[in-house]
This record gives structure tokens, C-alpha cells and sequence, in this order.
């Protein structure tokens, strides 16, 4: 037994102690109440027991029920210690009950409030048998409440686990270094075809749905443009804009038809328009002469 344990051994002992002193201290009491409300002998012996004793099954029953019960307990323990608590005083205020000089019935011819201390000595009694009946049955009946003490222990459980699995966690197995690279496979020698044997040339059939674009392509895998001087892109302008009006000679619309910057497509439109007027008006100095 450890020091603790014997601690609370000595603690309960103690208090076992001190509740039975007390107890027969207000026994003298009770005993002489009951002898003036006309109990005999025997029943004025017991009658202490059965004050007391029921507050100390409420008690009891108060550590074991729960919920509603467990307040049901609680007011019969107020109640009980209550009304022990006033018969002890009256004992004390009344010097004729010690040693029980007054005699059956003359509880009542103290005072004015006389009856009403008789209602509450004989009442108690009664009380007894119906609320330590109750008391024990509640007891009896009672089922603890084994759900959350089950969620506890499962906690527990858990947590212990846990802790034991970082504890006893492995060592990560050390790295596999990467297999040798196999070499690359020789060539393979290609059967010579018979020349005798008609040759069957196998065309692969066209697509004829457009390809899907996967994606923008990287400026170094596109093909390199050729570049064009300005008098070969002049000749392409002059060739490409040979049908269109006027109106319809735009920068935009030429620079589409070229393929060309925004900037020389400017210039090929002022240069275009400045050949058409040239053009047009030496038509006129010819006609005109």
C-alpha cells in the first residue's frame, strides 16, 4: 500500500469516527423527542436510526444516481438534515426533555407551535419507510451510464496508440540508387527484298480531318521565313492590290494580303496610292492633249 493509499485510508477512518460521535449526540436528542411524543422505551431507542440513518442512505444513494434521481437524493438529504436540525434545537430549548421528564403528549403543551413539532417528530417515521423505499429501488434500478466511460477508455486507447506508433515508428528504408541505364540496341539488319517480287508501294492516306492545335509552338521549331527585300514586297503589293479600288486599298486588308508588319504595309498603301494618282494623271494629260 502506498503512502497515498494509506492517507486516505486514515482520512476515511477518520471521518467514520467523527460521523458516529456525531451521530450519537443527536441520538440523546431524537430519543428524548420521541419518548415526549409517546414512543416507548425501544422505539424511542430507534428512532435516532431512523432520522439519521435515512440521511446517511441519501447520502449514499446521491453518489450512485444520476440525473433526476440523484436530485431526488439531494432533497430528502436536505430534508432529513433539516428536520433533525430542528428537533435538536428544540431539545436544547426545552430543558423539561432531557432525560425525558416530559411525558407522552406533552410535547404539545409547550407552546403555542407545539403541534407543529409533533406533526414533524411523528411524520418523520412515516417518511422514512417511503422515501428509503423509493431510495433503495432507485438503486436498484439503476443502470450506469457505461457510454461515456466506453468514449474515455477509447480515447485513451487512441492516444496511447498513437503515442506508442511515434515511439516504435520504423526507420524509412534507406534510398534504392537508380538501375544502370540499358545500352542502346544495335542495329537491326533488314531483310533484303526480292527483286523478282513485284514492288507494292503503300501510299498512307491523307487525313482529311484537320489536326487539332495542342498547343503554341516554341518560336525554335518553327520554320525560318524567308526575307523579303522592299522591292520584291512592293512587286507582291502591286500584284495582290492589281483589282482593288481605291477604297478598298487599306493598310489592314494589305497587310493581311502580304503578310507583313503594320508599319511597311503603311508604306506600301502611300506608295500604291501615290503610283495610282501618278498614273491617273498622266491618263489625263493624254487625253487632254
Amino acid at each position: 500500500m502506498t503512502r497515498q493509499d494509506k492517507a486516505k485510508a486514515l482520512l476515511v477512518v477518520a471521518l467514520v469516527a467523527v460521523v458516529g460521535m456525531a451521530f450519537r449526540v443527536s441520538w440523546n436528542a431524537l430519543r428524548d423527542v420521541a419518548t415526549a411524543i409517546g414512543a416507548d422505551a425501544t422505539a424511542a431507542t430507534l428512532y435516532g436510526y431512523v432520522v439519521d440513518g435515512l440521511m446517511a442512505l441519501a447520502l449514499v444513494a446521491a453518489l450512485v444516481l444520476t440525473g433526476r434521481d440523484r436530485i431526488f437524493a439531494l432533497r430528502v438529504l436536505a430534508a432529513y438534515t433539516s428536520a433533525s436540525l430542528v428537533l435538536n434545537f428544540v431539545h436544547g430549548l426545552v430543558p423539561e426533555l432531557h432525560g425525558g421528564s416530559v411525558g407522552p403528549g406533552g410535547l404539545a403543551d409547550l407552546s403555542k407551535a407545539g403541534w407543529l413539532l409533533v406533526l414533524l417528530a411523528t411524520s418523520l417515521p412515516v417518511g422514512s419507510i417511503y422515501f428509503g423505499s423509493d431510495l433503495v429501488a432507485k438503486v436498484l434500478h439503476h443502470r450506469p451510464d457505461t457510454t461515456t466511460d466506453t468514449m474515455k477508455s477509447d480515447e485513451t486507447t487512441i492516444n496511447r496508440s498513437t503515442s506508442e506508433q511515434e515511439k516504435s515508428a520504423p526507420e524509412p528504408p534507406a534510398p534504392v540508387a537508380d538501375p544502370l541505364p540499358l545500352p542502346p540496341p544495335g542495329p537491326v539488319a533488314q531483310p533484303v527484298p526480292d527483286q523478282s517480287a513485284p514492288v507494292v508501294v503503300a501510299v498512307a492516306a491523307e487525313s482529311v480531318r484537320p489536326r487539332r492545335a495542342t498547343g503554341r509552338v516554341p518560336q525554335s521549331a518553327r520554320a525560318a521565313r524567308p526575307k523579303r527585300t522592299a522591292a520584291e514586297l512592293l512587286d507582291e503589293a502591286r500584284s495582290v492590290t492589281d483589282d482593288w479600288s481605291d477604297k478598298e486599298l487599306t493598310a489592314e486588308r494589305l497587310r493581311k494580303a502580304v503578310r507583313t508588319s503594320a508599319e511597311k504595309a503603311r508604306g506600301l498603301r502611300d506608295t500604291l496610292r501615290a503610283e495610282r494618282a501618278e498614273s491617273s494623271s498622266g491618263a489625263a494629260e493624254e487625253v487632254a492633249a
